[in-house]
């Protein structure tokens, strides 16, 4: 199957770009927009202690301080992809992650594509060039961005006027989960399923609106195979799903915290 891989690349990769297979898996959603507006400052945050406990159990498990300050993160592995439930591709890539909101993504083998974000702005580099990111492209890496694992709970779970309560019991492959429920200020719920013995994430689903069909998608990510890095408890096998859907899978074969990068690696020089 690699064989074919390897003939079809640069036909796959143009496949990707065209109907958003690749964007979606990689956390960059075009065409969706966050249901929230922003938050305002006065608000205060209505946290159930007992809720607030099991998240304080789950930075613990995941590492504690060394969670909490870890500055940068560096990943290669692969991504599959899924479309009406068949493998619609695989790509080796390489990430370079700077906390909270800087990212350099590098996927395919001869010619990699290669995906920079810093913050409100993002460009694509392959082999024709460096051009920006769409709007609709770079909005939904900003809204991946903001549910992902490190920034929910070193930030969300902390932003003004949001309010978190103890959810369901449920399980994520076959695993018991407790679940906790995240209100933002404009509305917008994330769920957090936590391992209900070692109370890392399991899962963390949202609800996004679709303002292109007048609907609301609701995506998750499942979190599995974790390995201590650094003193963290990393996830090594993440899966996306879409509706319900798998729509990717991405499997981490090494992982590095706080290593440092060039100045120019986020930016369009």
């Amino acid at each position: 199957m690699e064989e074919t891989f390897s003939v079809v690349n640069s036909l796959r990769i143009k496949f990707f770009r065209v109907f958003g297979i690749f964007a979606i898996v990689v956390g960059v959603v075009p065409g969706w927009l966050p249901a929230q507006q922003p938050a305002a400052p006065q608000l205060t945050r209505n946290v159930d202690p007992k809720a607030r406990q099991i998240l304080d159990r789950t930075i613990q498990g995941l590492g504690g301080q060394a969670f909490l300050t870890a500055k940068s993160l560096t990943t290669k592995g692969r991504v599959f992809f899924f479309q009406d439930g068949n493998t619609a591709g695989m790509q080796p890539y390489e990430s370079w992650v700077v906390f909270p909101d800087k990212r350099r993504f590098s996927y395919g083998k001869t010619k990699p594509v290669i995906l920079i974000n810093d913050g409100d702005k993002g460009w694509e580099l392959d082999r024709y060039g460096l051009i920006s990111q769409p709007d609709q492209q770079l909005q939904g890496w900003i809204i991946s961005n903001r549910y992902s694992l490190e920034n929910m709970l070193r930030l969300r779970i902390n932003d003004p006027g949001v309010l978190i309560q103890i959810g369901k019991v449920d399980f994520v492959d076959n695993v018991p989960t407790q679940g906790i429920e995240i209100t933002a200020p404009g509305g917008a719920s994330v769920r957090l399923d936590l391992h209900r013995q070692t109370y890392v994430p399991s899962r963390i689903s949202y609800r996004i609106r679709n303002v292109k069909e007048d609907a609301w998608d609701d995506y998750s990510d499942a979190y599995s195979d974790y390995k201590t890095v650094d003193g963290i408890q990393t996830p090594m096998h993440i899966t996306r799903y879409l509706n319900g859907d798998r729509i990717g899978e991405t499997f981490r074969i090494s992982a590095k915290y706080n290593e440092d990068y060039p100045a120019n690696y986020f930016t369009a020089e």
